[in-house]
C-alpha cells in the first residue's frame, strides 16, 4: 500500500503549505489531460486521495497513527476526491485553491461546466454504551437532488433552456465605461441570464426550473465502535446534487455522546469508583462490579490503599481500528469510614483500637531501646 507522503514527496512533519506546492507541481506532472501514460489515471488519484488526508487534520492522525486501514475503519471516505472523474486542471486548482496558477490567467469558469454540490452537515446524539459498542441508524437529511422531471436542466419536458444571445453563452459580458481617465473596462455577469449563460423560456413545474429540488432522504449509517464525543463520519456523494451534471457534496456527521453517570472515558478506556468498608480495606474481598459486558466479581487485595485502583484487562472501550483490541475497565477504590455503626461494632472497633494502640506503644518503647543501645 503506497504511502502518502511519498506520493507527494514531502516528509512527515511537512506543513500544509508545502503539502499544496507539492500537490500542485505533482498534479501538473499527473493529470490525465496532460500526461497520456497509461499510469497517469491511477496516479492522479492517488494524489487526490494523498492530499485530502494530509490536509484534514483528524484524517492526518488516524493515518499516522493506523494507516489507509484505520481511515475506513474510523469511517473516513478513502476514495479520493477524483474517483467520479477529474475536470480539467483548471478547474482542479480552482477547487482546491482557489484558482490563479497560471494556466492562461483568470478566465471566468463556463457557467455550463459541471458544478460540485454542497456539502452538509448532520450532528446526531447517541448513547454512551452506543458509542461503545456501535450501532446502526436510519437518519433523516433533507438536500437538494437532481429534479427528476426534467433531469435537472430546469426546463420543462420536450423544451430545453436556449444560450442567452446576449452574453452567447459565456456568463459574462464586457463593460466599457467612460472616465476623466480614460475608458475602463470590466467583466461583469450578463444581466439578461444572471450568469447562467442560458435562458429557461419554459421551465419546469416541479423544481421551478432550478434543475434541483429539495427532498428528504433516508439513509442507513453503521457507526463503529469506538467512536467518541466529536467524532466526525463522512458520507461521500450523500450531500446536495451538483449543477450540470456535477458530483453530489458529501455528508458530514458529527456524533456527540452523552455522558454517563456511572462511567468515565479517557481514550480507550473506562474509570469507575468503588467504595468498600475499611474492612475490606484490611481483609481484602471479592465484591461483584458493573462493567460494559455486565456484572462481574473481582478480588480487593488485602490492604489496599484510598485511591489506589484495581484493572480489568479487556473490559474497557474497543478501539476504532482495530475493534478486537479494548482498554481496560479500571476500577478506583475508595475506603469509606461508617458515620453509623451498632454498639456491638463500636465495642469492637473500641477493642481493635486498643490493640492497635498497644502494639504503636510498645513499637515506641522498642524504638527507644534501639536508641539507647545505638
Amino acid at each position: 500500500m503506497a504511502d502518502y507522503y511519498e506520493i507527494l514527496g514531502v516528509d512527515k512533519n511537512a506543513s500544509k503549505d508545502e503539502i499544496k506546492s507539492a500537490f500542485r507541481k505533482m498534479a501538473r506532472q499527473w493529470h490525465p489531460d496532460i500526461n497520456k501514460a497509461p499510469e497517469a489515471e491511477a496516479k492522479f488519484k492517488e494524489l487526490g486521495k494523498a492530499y485530502e488526508t494530509l490536509m484534514d487534520d483528524e484524517k492526518r492522525a488516524t493515518y499516522d497513527r493506523y494507516g489507509e486501514d484505520g481511515l475506513s475503519s474510523a469511517g473516513f471516505n478513502t476514495q479520493g476526491p477524483f474517483a467520479n472523474g477529474f475536470g480539467d486542471l483548471e478547474e482542479v486548482f480552482n477547487s482546491f485553491f482557489g484558482g490563479g496558477f497560471g494556466f492562461g490567467g483568470s478566465r471566468r469558469q463556463d457557467p455550463n461546466a459541471p458544478q460540485r454540490g454542497d456539502d452538509l452537515r448532520l450532528d446526531i446524539e447517541i448513547e454512551f454504551e452506543e458509542a461503545v459498542f456501535g450501532l446502526n441508524r436510519e437518519i433523516k437529511i433533507d438536500h437538494l437532488e437532481t429534479c427528476a422531471s426534467c433531469n435537472g436542466t430546469g426546463a420543462k419536458a420536450g423544451s430545453k433552456p436556449q444560450v442567452c444571445q446576449t452574453c452567447g453563452g459565456r456568463g459574462s459580458v464586457q463593460q466599457t465605461t467612460r472616465t476623466v481617465l480614460g475608458q475602463f473596462t470590466q467583466i461583469v455577469t450578463c444581466p439578461h441570464c444572471h450568469g447562467k449563460g442560458s435562458i429557461i423560456s419554459d421551465p419546469c413545474p416541479d423544481c421551478k426550473g432550478k434543475g434541483r429540488k429539495e427532498v428528504e432522504k433516508t439513509i442507513d449509517v453503521k457507526i463503529p465502535a469506538g467512536v467518541d464525543n466529536g467524532s466526525k463520519m463522512r458520507l461521500s456523494q450523500e450531500g446536495d446534487a451538483g449543477v450540470n451534471g456535477g458530483v453530489s457534496g458529501d455528508l458530514y456527521i458529527v456524533i456527540h455522546v452523552k455522558p454517563s453517570n456511572y462511567y468515565k472515558r479517557e481514550a480507550y478506556n473506562v474509570f469507575t469508583k468503588l467504595e468498600i468498608t475499611p474492612a475490606q480495606a484490611v481483609l481484602g474481598d471479592v465484591v461483584s462490579i458493573k462493567t460494559l459486558d455486565g456484572d462481574r466479581d473481582i478480588t480487593i487485595p488485602a490492604g489496599i490503599q484510598y485511591g489506589e485502583v484495581v484493572k480489568i484487562k479487556g473490559a474497557g472501550v474497543p478501539n476504532i481500528s482495530k475493534p478486537t483490541i479494548r482498554g481496560e475497565h479500571i476500577v478506583v477504590v475508595e475506603v469509606k469510614t461508617p458515620t453509623h455503626i451498632s454498639n456491638e461494632e463500636k465495642q469492637l472497633y473500641q477493642k481493635l483500637y486498643e490493640i492497635t494502640k498497644n502494639k504503636n506503644a510498645n513499637k515506641g518503647v522498642k524504638e527507644k531501646l534501639k536508641g539507647v543501645f545505638k
